[in-house]
Formats: C-alpha cells, structure tokens, sequence
C-alpha cells in the first residue's frame, strides 16, 4: 500500500481503485451512504463515527475493517512496537495451555496473587504496553493452578491484546479463560470470560457477538443471587445493547440498555471504583456505554447531552475515562464546527489513557478530520502537539 494511504480516507480510495477503479457512486451504493459522504472520507473532511458504517464499506470493498483501520500494517508506534516483541511469546503460552501442557508450579501462591495484582494495576491504568512482557510467564503460572486464577489472567491476556490490536489472539486468551472457569463451575468467573469473548470479536462479528451474550446472559443467569454475578451480567446486557446496535437492532439494544440500567440502579456504583474483576459496573458504567451506544446511532446530540451527568472520575478504570472523553470529541467534532471544543476532549482522553489512545484509530481519524478542517486557518499548537504525537504529518 502507498505510504500516503496512512487514514481511513486514503485507504478507502486505495481499496476502491484497486477493484477496478470502482466508482465513489457505487461504493456509496454498495455500502448504503452518500457519495458526497465517500467523498468527504476521501479527502479526510470527514471521520467514520460509526462502526456498522465502518463494516459496511469494507463489505462493499471486500476487505477487513482491519485494513480500513490499517490495524497491524502502520509500524512506529513506540509503545506498540515494545509490546509486538512480547506477542509471540504470549502467543506460544497460549498454545500451551490450549495444548494441555502444564508447568509444575514455581514460587509460592502469595507471589503469584501480587503478579496477578499487579497485572489488575496496569488493567486499570490502560497501560497495556507494560502489561504484556509479564503475560507469558503469568499465563504458564496460572495454568498450573488452573480454575478461576487461570480464567483471571487469561481475562487480562485478552484485554491486553485486544487493546493493542491482536484481537485474533485476544479471541484465544477468552476461550482459555471460559474453559477455565467452567471447569471450576463458577459463574462470576464464566461472566467476566464470555464478557471477554464477545468483546474480542471483530466488529464484522457484531451479530454474532450480540447472539454470545444473549447465551451467556441465561448461561449465567441462574448464580443471580451472588453481586459479583449480577455486575457480570449487566455488563454482558451493556455488551449486547452495543452489538444489537451495531446490527441495526435498535429496539433490541435500548432493552438490553434499559436492563442494565435496572441493575444498576440496584447496586450502584461500586465503592472501590472498581467492583468485581475491576469491570466498574453501576450506573456511571451504563452512563458511558450509553454514550458510546448513541454514538453508534449517530445521535451526536444525545451524546453531548449525556456528557453533562455522567462523571466518569468515580471508576478506577482508565479505559473508561478515555472512552467518555473520546466519545465527547467525536461527537463534538461531528458538525464541524465545535473542533475547539473537540480538541480539548481528544487531549483529555489522551491523558486519561495515553497508550490506548496513540493506538485507537478512530480517535486518529478524528485528529485526522479536524486538521483537515484547519488547514485554511492556523492550526492551533495544542493540535499541531496532538497531530505529531499520533504521527499525522500537517
């Protein structure tokens, strides 16, 4: 791919001349948008805000979301380049573990909880870069003990390389972490891991993803009595309200949303800021994916709207810091005239997660968007800081 193919936009045309010197009319057709929208794209006016938009061109163009987003293609990320070294080793462990091979277990249980606390610490500080040279021998550890503590680490296996852009392997890790826990019959434990599953589906997976948590809602259901197994399912309610409406089931994702919301209100925040397994469930959580769901629909105004109650500082979870602000700045920055105001919650959702925000490429299209948008006039410092960090040239 030529080097200039470096945003969503250029390799949408990349894509499209290679089949044939398809059209913008047809593609549009293709994928049910505007040609003025694909043009837009083209020339980076304009950032995909939505991900059953993002399915469908690449549908139309018979290729990945992956390679829309250029995931795996664009090296010279610092911090993603640090962990990429780690993948193969974490990759082998897990092969390991699906294979049934066991090491015999080395160090005593206490040193393996403060691993394992450790890894829960760099989890909630988004620091998933630091978090993967400690996987393989965290992984070979776990599986020696096996039940909740392997479905533990695999958990943060998967979140870590789904963060960083290895969802295939992410996929592994949640299998390892499901078996794990049903080995043991524990239903806190198999909620946190289908979680895990249907969170590291790819996006053209969504429908199938939605049908996941839909078995594991009533897979789970039946140990309701335990808290921690209530938090597990509202999240896996908040999960398929968000798959529901990236398939364009919009009536099944505001019950699953409408559900959740119940269970909320029932439980609360949790105390700690984190609650069990760190997954923050209460009604700030549901606040946020909620935000994250009318941005999917392309209710920029609800999003904004939104933004004004929920506070997002009472979780521990950085992730979900990120996620309010981001979310904030792309619906800001939807209309094309609030990239003020967008830009400063772009900055703030690097703060709040520098790592999975330099990594995440929809915040870069964004980015990409609102320096588009400047060019006729002087691009402010802040975003010039912001641009060169995430490697857009101006």
């Amino acid at each position: 791919m030529p080097e200039k193919a470096d945003s969503v936009g250029s390799r949408i045309r990349y894509w499209r001349m290679r089949r044939g010197g398809m059209s913008q009319g047809v593609l549009a057709g293709l994928a049910g948008v505007s040609q003025p929208y694909i043009s837009q794209l083209e020339s980076g006016r304009k950032s995909v805000d939505r991900r059953s938009t993002l399915v469908a061109i690449a549908s139309a163009l018979q290729v990945t979301v992956a390679d829309l987003l250029g995931q795996g293609t664009e090296p010279g990320d610092p911090a993603r380049d640090r962990a990429g070294a780690c993948v193969p080793q974490i990759w082998s462990a897990l092969i390991e573990i699906e294979d049934g091979e066991r090491q015999p277990p080395a160090g005593s249980a206490d040193e393996l909880a403060a691993r394992i606390a450790r890894g829960d610490q760099l989890r909630a500080g988004a620091n998933y870069p630091a978090m993967a040279p400690m996987l393989p021998g965290l992984l070979r550890a776990a599986a020696a003990v096996g039940g909740a503590t392997l479905a533990h680490v695999a958990y943060l296996t998967s979140t870590c390389l789904r963060n960083l852009g290895y969802r295939h392997l992410a996929l592994n890790a949640a299998r390892i972490a499901v078996a794990a826990a049903e080995d043991v019959e524990d239903p806190a434990w198999i909620g946190a891991a289908r979680f895990a599953y249907t969170q590291s589906l790819p996006i053209e997976s969504a429908a199938l993803a939605a049908r996941a948590a839909d078995r594991s809602l009533a897979e789970v259901q039946a140990g309701a009595a335990d808290e921690r197994v209530r938090q597990m399912l509202g999240q896996l309610h908040l999960s398929a309200a968000l798959t529901s409406a990236v398939t364009g089931r919009v009536d099944t994702a505001r019950d699953h949303l409408a559900e959740a919301a119940r269970d909320a209100a029932d439980l609360g925040d949790p105390a700690d800021g984190a609650g069990f397994n760190g997954c923050g469930f209460g009604p700030t959580n549901v606040g946020l994916w909620e935000m994250s769901i009318a941005a999917e629909m392309g209710e920029h105004g609800r999003v904004i709207e939104l933004s004004r109650t929920v506070r997002p500082h009472v979780l521990v979870a950085a992730i979900r810091h990120q996620s309010y602000w981001l979310d904030l700045g792309r619906a800001l920055s939807a209309s094309g005239r609030r990239d003020g105001e967008a830009l400063a919650a772009f900055v703030q959702a690097e703060r709040a997660a520098p790592a999975p925000f330099a990594l995440n490429p929809l915040a870069r299209e964004a980015v990409v968007a609102i320096t588009h948008r400047t060019r006729r006039r002087a691009v402010p410092d802040e975003l010039r800081m912001l641009a060169g960090r995430l490697g857009i040239r101006l």
